[in-house]
């Protein structure tokens, strides 16, 4: 039995003449006939009566057809929502991000597309750079933002494009001897108890600290160690002692605190935005074309690192599939 065949008997019971019915579908009536009649030897019990008068549904193709119409609706209802779920108006995407990309570019980008794409279900988590880039390569995320380019086994089939740059500043309470100041130095920081990401969740970070303050400073050995920048600035507001973090920090001043620049200046890992390449999901893709709209710059590099699609090379040859380019 064929959607077809539905369409048939439905039209046929509005029209209730086999020749009216062929030519509301544009065919012959034989052919008509012939479809209907095999239709019932299918269901096993007639469904029209054939009279004078005209030919209308027995108490089983009543039965059927009531059935029928709201199996017709069925089918057009899943082509509706096919067609929405390849645009990427629907389904899910996985997000796994570090707490300083809620500061930008993140609350732009979300905002966007959960406007344009509001019936996509985001499922966001925070997590460390690490924990993201072990989740996105094992496939329990659809992208991730972190800082640095993710490492590690199964990380060469990722895509990763840079969408923020940071350099290293220092947070005080504003009761601090250095409030006030426009940037402290290496010595200074030597001299301070810090406030710093600890180094399983953030080793690039520690890594670039180590680099600038020493391999074995004091300092850092006795770092209060604490998980996201929002943790880290509040707890130099409490006078705990010297928060050191990214810039972007910068965005989110807090009432009782005081930022300086960290001399020498001293770079960060970018923060990088990552998905792997076989990821056939027009969810992801769509948050893809957002990225683009909002940060040009990201989009371009994106369109760089992504090879041209290939027209029909998708699972089945059903759609295109991006193919990644050399880093």
């Amino acid at each position: 039995m064929e959607a077809r065949h539905l369409r048939y008997a439905l039209t046929l019971a509005e029209h209730a003449h086999f020749g009216r019915a062929a030519g509301a579908l544009g065919i012959a009536q034989p052919p008509l006939s012939k479809q209907i009649a095999d239709l019932e030897r299918e269901v096993g019990a007639r469904l029209f009566d054939r009279t004078r008068q005209g030919v209308f549904p027995t108490a089983a193709g009543a039965a059927f057809l009531s059935r029928a119409r709201r199996a017709l609706d069925e089918i057009a209802a899943a082509s509706v929502d096919a067609a929405r779920a390849a645009r990427g108006e629907t389904g899910q995407l996985r997000l796994g991000f570090i707490a300083s990309a809620l500061l930008e570019p993140l609350p732009d980008v979300l905002g966007r597309f959960g406007r344009e794409r509001p019936d996509v279900r985001l499922e966001l988590h925070e997590m460390a750079t690490r924990r993201s880039a072990a989740a996105l390569v094992a496939g329990e995320l659809d992208v991730a933002i972190g800082l640095g380019r993710p490492g590690g086994v199964g990380a060469e089939q990722l895509v990763s494009v840079p969408i923020g740059h940071d350099h290293l500043v220092a947070v005080v309470s504003s009761t601090h001897p250095y409030a006030g100041q426009s940037s402290v130095d290496v010595e200074q920081l030597r001299r301070q108890p810090l406030i710093v990401a600890p180094e399983e969740d953030e080793p690039a970070v520690v890594t670039g600290l180590r680099a600038l303050l020493g391999k074995d400073s004091p300092a850092l050995a006795g770092a209060t160690i604490a998980r996201d920048i929002h943790t880290i600035i509040g707890l130099a507001a409490c006078g705990v002692g010297v928060g050191l973090g990214p810039s972007r920090m910068l965005t989110a001043p807090r009432r009782g605190t005081w930022f300086c620049e960290v001399t020498p200046r001293t770079p960060l890992p970018d923060l990088v935005l990552s998905f792997s390449a076989r990821d056939p999901s027009p969810a992801l893709n769509a948050f893809l074309d957002v990225i683009r709209k909002n940060c040009p710059e990201v989009g371009a590099a994106l369109d760089h690192r992504l090879c041209p699609l290939e027209p029909g090379s998708g699972p089945s040859g059903s759609g295109p599939r991006r193919t990644m380019s050399p880093s």
